[in-house]
């Protein structure tokens, strides 16, 4: 410290003097504090080899997380709409993305709502709201990498309204061509950067836990790629003009052709990319299994010398439009064996409106609503910590166990399994490697550490010796296709907040222990027998003492013991969920199953079914946990022909009858009920349909093929009969075929037992391009095998034959398209499993690329697909 003795006595000179000094010293000691904290702001480098790492310690550096809107655009709107106050909704997301173990958040910043036309920066409740995310994310040490440019508009899924901002003026494409744009891009970067945060105090350069910025989202170049490198060059030259010296990345797999350009862009330190393997927008659940998409991450642009030793990031990804929770930590591995050092999930739902999935309903993940889905996305994130990077785990299925972590799609299950650590997504048999060291325990479902009847997640953490933190989630349960269609008044979710039973099974802890819940407006305390206690949704310590000073708001890591945070329900009525099935077989029993919610344990469900032959029953249908129920059907009601059914509900002095949601006495006199499920029963010999193209609609056709020349269904000569057409003008470049895909495991579901007798496959179908053409049929197995055959489509309709036992090993497509496109388009399998119709899932059908099929339009026109005995 700095002292003065100096003299002033009444003259004027000497104050001015002393005033002089006083100014310099304060203005040294600015620059001090400016210098300071810039070096504490920088946290990560890039090194020469691209790595990046933590400057305190040379590791090399990883953030693994997600993003999230609800600063912005339809996100703050809906919240709004809710009836949620928007800093309220982060507080709450915030703490489940804590739970969660993120160290990573990213999101595009809707600048179209924060800035005018020549890009000067709006201070505005959008702009409040991000810097309070920043704030809290701050608190929970969870890393930031701004985007500060995202281009769109901010009315996804609704209209775009009209926002002063120059994305608004330009649009992406003029954005990376016009100088008017560049320079309001220029300006907004400038200003964005050295804005103050009202809640850090700090710009963002200067606020340590943001680390890195990406300059713009998924820009989309176009024009002459001079004008690229320049809009590369101008722009990392603007926020450097900050003071930035955090690393700055900028995207390169969504121009993949203007890749060349983009690296030559000057200041750059990484370059982003995004994964959405299983594309976008199916709208509805894709069934099988798609772990053959995401066996590896392809980079094509490593032969570029540029783009040689540059840190990578993954700024967004998804295993869209999949509801099971198998997919995240393949992911995760395969990231790592690209060598990404960065990756944040596109996008955690906003607890607030997840029960409707609306935002983005192609995506779907919050911690209540998809607890399954949230616990393998922890442990996709503690891969990504601990893989190594670039080490690869061979292909699929070898690469399902990988370190310590393991994915399974058939018991749709994503584990972790350490001495210290046990997670797992799905009830598991795994055996935790030792259970006496144990720390930290979450899951879904069962496991020889945990017996557990509900549905919701649960995460049990060791604070002391003989003394455990539980949370437990509420229930939850997908009531309707989670991924169709999305609308504000469709619930897709149910949230049940109800007693289950839990049994906990830790040495330290014993077979009775005590049990006291500790967040707010929880009174419950017991004491477990054998390990077993009921347990509503909260916060507990477990412990073999009755008393412990773990009260409060004492912390453990990021988190406070007493802090829990769950939604109340949407909907509380009774609801039914099931699908039936097309066909199912005749002459022996067969079991349905159907999930009932908003119902006590003391509800009875039934089945009223009839057939054709005027046989008329009342089956009670069984409790099996977790809010299904299943009942059998006797071999006398399933004679050829066709069953309907109808799922009876009685909870006390309620009724509903479903299919239709009727509330009342379904046996009352003017009760109008006509709906019904109906399966066909199959005749002994019958065929087994796999496709029709009169009734089976969500396929996936290759190329994008939607336009009325190009997609078409039309009239057959059979009454009743459609044709599916389809036409390429021209077959795509790269993959040089067409065809179709269409998931069919429900179809040999129903008729599994006689899988064995068909011998034959048929194929109705001929060519519509004036000559025969090579077509294969291939029958993909959940392993991920396919079996195909070659045959040849005439110019006109005939019923080709091909013997079962004929079909071959071969390699199939990848559908939907994996985006972005560089990623392989084959898979060829790898398991050593024999084909066996058992195991068949999906159908695919395509021209075989040859010369004389890569030129010219190419179609065929399909009626039906079936199996023959």
């Amino acid at each position: 410290m700095l002292f003065f003795s100096i003299h002033l006595f009444n003259s004027s000179k000497r104050l001015v003097l002393v005033a002089a000094l006083l100014l310099t010293l304060f203005s040294h000691l600015a620059v001090n504090a400016q210098t300071t904290a810039g070096k504490e702001a920088e946290l990560v480098y890039v090194d020469p080899q691209g790595i990046l790492r933590w400057k305190k310690s040379n590791l090399e550096a990883s953030f693994f997380g997600v993003n999230y809107t609800v600063p912005f655009a339809y996100g703050y709107r809906s919240v709004k709409a809710r009836g949620t106050d928007p800093e309220k909704a982060i507080d709450q997301d915030v703490y489940h993305l804590a739970r969660l173990g993120f160290n990573a958040f990213r999101v595009h910043v809707w600048d179209t709502e924060i800035s005018d036309s020549l890009g000067n920066l709006l201070e505005n409740e959008h702009l409040r709201l991000f810097d309070y995310l920043v704030y809290k994310l701050k608190e929970r040490n969870i890393k930031v990498l701004v985007t500060p440019i995202a281009f769109w508009g901010n009315g996804w899924p609704e209209k775009d309204e009209k926002t002063p901002g120059f994305s608004y003026k330009y649009g992406k494409q003029k954005a990376l061509v016009e100088e008017a744009a560049f320079l309001a891009q220029e300006n907004y970067l400038k200003q964005f950067l050295a804005h103050v945060n009202p809640y850090t105090k700090q710009t963002y350069e200067q606020d340590a836990n943001i680390i890195a910025a990406e300059i713009n989202n998924e820009p989309q170049h176009s024009g002459p790629k001079e004008r690229t490198t320049e809009y590369v060059t101008r722009m990392v030259a603007a926020v450097r003009a900050t003071g930035w010296k955090k690393p700055v990345f900028y995207n390169i797999s969504e121009s993949p052709k203007y890749a060349d350009a983009i690296v030559k862009g000057a200041g750059v330190d990484g370059y982003s990319f995004q994964w959405y393997p299983t594309n976008l927008m199916a709208n509805h659940s894709l069934q099988g299994n798609y772990l053959t998409h995401v066996d590896r991450y392809q980079i094509p642009f490593d032969t570029l010398a540029a783009f040689q030793n540059k840190a990578l990031m993954v700024y967004e990804f998804d295993a869209a439009d999949i509801a099971g929770s198998y997919m995240y930590p393949a992911m995760a591995k395969s990231f790592r064996a690209a060598g990404f050092q960065w990756a944040t999930q596109f996008a955690y739902d906003p607890m607030a409106t997840a029960y409707g999935n609306t935002e983005y309903q192609t995506h779907y993940l919050n911690l209540a609503f998809t607890p399954a889905k949230a616990i393998s996305l922890l442990i996709a994130g503690k891969a990504f910590h601990q893989l190594p990077l670039r080490k690869n785990y061979g292909a699929y299925p070898s690469d399902s166990v990988f370190g310590a972590f393991r994915v399974s799609y058939r018991q749709d299950l994503s584990e972790m399994n350490t001495v210290q650590e046990f997670y797992y997504s799905n009830t598991t048999q795994t055996k935790p490697l030792d259970k006496s060291k144990l720390a930290h325990v979450a899951g879904v479902g069962s496991s020889p550490v945990v017996k557990y009847s509900g549905t919701g997640a649960y995460f049990l953490d060791k604070l002391e010796k003989g003394v455990w933190r539980l949370e437990v989630m509420p229930d939850a349960y997908f009531i309707r296709d989670p991924l169709g269609k999305a609308s504000p008044n469709r619930e897709v979710s149910r949230i049940q907040w109800q007693v289950q039973n839990m049994q906990v099974l830790l040495a330290e802890l014993g077979g009775s222990f005590e049990i006291r819940a500790v967040n707010e407006g929880n009174t419950y305390s017991a004491k477990a027998k054998d390990g077993s206690f009921a347990v509503s949704p909260g916060a507990y310590i477990l412990s073999k003492k009755k008393k412990t000073n773990w009260t409060g708001n004492k912390t453990y890591g990021n988190l406070r013991v007493n802090e829990f945070v769950a939604p109340q329900p949407y909907a509380t009525g009774i609801y039914v969920t099931h699908d039936p099935l097309k066909e199912i077989s005749s002459g022996q029993p067969y079991t349905i199953s159907a999930q009932v919610v908003g119902v006590s344990a003391e509800a009875k469900v039934s089945l009223q079914v009839n057939n054709q032959a005027a046989v008329y029953k009342t089956i009670s249908m069984q409790a099996v946990g977790a809010g299904r129920f299943t009942a059998v059907l006797p071999v006398d009601v399933l004679t050829p022909g066709q069953i309907s059914y109808r799922i009876l509900v009685q909870d006390g002095e309620k009724e509903a009858t479903f299919p239709g949601n009727h509330a009342g006495n379904p046996w009352a006199w003017d009760a109008n009920l006509s709906e019904t499920y109906q399966s066909f029963v199959a005749a002994p010999n019958g065929h087994l349909e796999l496709f029709n193209a009169t009734h089976d609609r969500q396929l996936f056709v290759f190329p994008n093929l939607w336009k009325s020349d190009e997609r078409q269904l039309l009239s057959s000569q059979q009454p009743g009969q459609l044709i599916l057409r389809l036409t390429a003008k021209e077959l795509p470049l790269e993959e040089q075929t067409m065809g179709l895909q269409h998931y069919i495991g429900d179809k040999l579901q129903g008729r599994v037992s006689e899988l064995a007798s068909f011998k034959k496959l048929v194929i109705r179908l001929k060519s519509t391009t004036g000559t025969a053409i090579p077509i294969k049929v291939n029958l993909i197995s959940h392993q991920a095998t396919g079996f195909s055959a070659q045959v040849s489509a005439g110019t006109a309709f005939q019923d080709i034959e091909i013997p079962l036992q004929t079909l071959q090993p071969d390699a199939f497509m990848l559908l939907p398209r994996p985006y972005p496109g560089f990623h392989p388009f084959w898979f060829t399998g790898k398991s050593s499993q024999a084909f066996n119709l058992k195991d068949v899932e999906k159908l695919q059908l395509y021209v075989v690329p040859t010369e004389q099929t890569a030129k010219g339009p190419r179609g065929f026109e399909i009626e039906s697909i079936w199996l023959a005995k």
